[in-house]
């Protein structure tokens, strides 16, 4: 994939390239809509996500986020020069974990997506977003650029672990807590 400055999409801070493979929200649907949708409902469920970052020092970041989907990407938000804003423009690799709700028995699942954020610089594209989001004041825009989707939920007694990354097809494993090794769909 071409860097993402070099694509004359406003998309980039002179950010490195790209990896090949990593695909936009829309990509995701396209490959596996049933299963993006879930993704989507289960981000959705709340307003506020776990970010992680990397450090300057290489440690990992952990912030409250809010994350939407709209216009066919997944977007990330953030103030003017928050740590979280300062790791990715340094680092762009990033995992997003949906906010698991009240309660400890996550009927629902666990959702979690990674990949880069990539920082959009073109004002009209930022101006868009804004004027159907309407921030409270400046921020940062990124875009994800994903590599891996994955949904975890419990079903029958087994764990039931969904993976989907844009080169292979959706896998399932189950676990079960018997200590076998556990099978893949």
């Amino acid at each position: 994939m071409a860097s993402a400055s070099a694509s004359g999409d406003g998309v980039g801070h002179g950010s490195p390239s790209v990896p090949a493979g990593a695909v936009g929200w829309s990509a995701v649907e396209e490959a596996v809509p049933e299963f993006a949708g879930w993704v989507r409902e289960r981000f959705g469920a709340f307003r506020h996500h776990v970010l992680a970052t990397l450090r300057k020092d290489g440690a990992p970041r952990l912030t409250g986020l809010e994350a939407d989907f709209r216009y066919g990407e997944l977007w990330l938000g953030m103030l003017p020069n928050s740590r979280k804003a300062l790791d990715l423009r340094r680092d762009p690799r990033f995992s997003l974990h949906a906010n698991p709700g009240a309660g400890t028995d996550l009927a629902d699942g666990d959702v979690r997506v990674s990949g880069y954020a990539i920082e959009v610089t073109d004002p009209r594209v930022v101006a868009r977003y804004a004027a159907a989001v309407r921030p409270p004041e400046s921020f940062h825009l990124f875009r994800a650029a994903l590599t891996e989707v994955v949904r975890t939920s419990v079903e029958d007694a087994s764990t039931v672990v969904q993976i989907w990354r844009p080169d292979r097809p959706l896998r399932t494993v189950r676990r079960t807590g018997d200590g076998s090794p556990p099978p893949v769909d």
